[in-house]
């Protein structure tokens, strides 16, 4: 699991910066303003959750179910949030908007507290 938080981590990083220079550069064209920074929006919690689960993988050993789940809520979380933003951009400026994505993005958020709340609780858990 620890491997895993590292490889999803950096993976996640390198899509981030991929996609961060993709949207500021090829989609300005293409994109509305708003488009532009709900894209921006997904990109910039892709990136803070690649940082997340690089710290996760280098300082926890991610042997309880908790902590477990919390990787898992992390990575499925910024998959589902981020990646169904930039779903809603892209589909939003070829006329096509994929309706379908607008309910994933709060499950992938809500995936996200989950791993969050999971980390207060790590941190909780040590000093009791």
């Amino acid at each position: 699991m620890v491997l895993l938080s590292q490889i999803i981590g950096a993976l996640l990083g390198l899509l981030g910066i991929i996609l961060g220079a993709f949207g500021a550069h090829k989609l300005k064209k293409s994109f509305s303003q708003e488009q532009l920074v709900s894209f921006e929006t997904g990109v910039k919690y892709q990136m803070y959750h690649a940082f997340v689960l690089l710290m996760i993988g280098f300082n926890y050993n991610l042997e309880t179910k908790a902590e477990q789940y919390m990787v898992l809520s992390f990575i499925l979380g910024t998959i589902l949030f981020s990646f169904s933003i930039y779903g809603l951009c892209v589909s939003a400026s070829k006329g096509k908007r994929l309706r379908f994505l607008g309910s994933i993005t709060p499950l992938g958020g809500l995936l996200l507290v989950l791993g969050w709340a999971l980390l207060f609780y790590s941190f909780i858990d040590t000093l009791i």
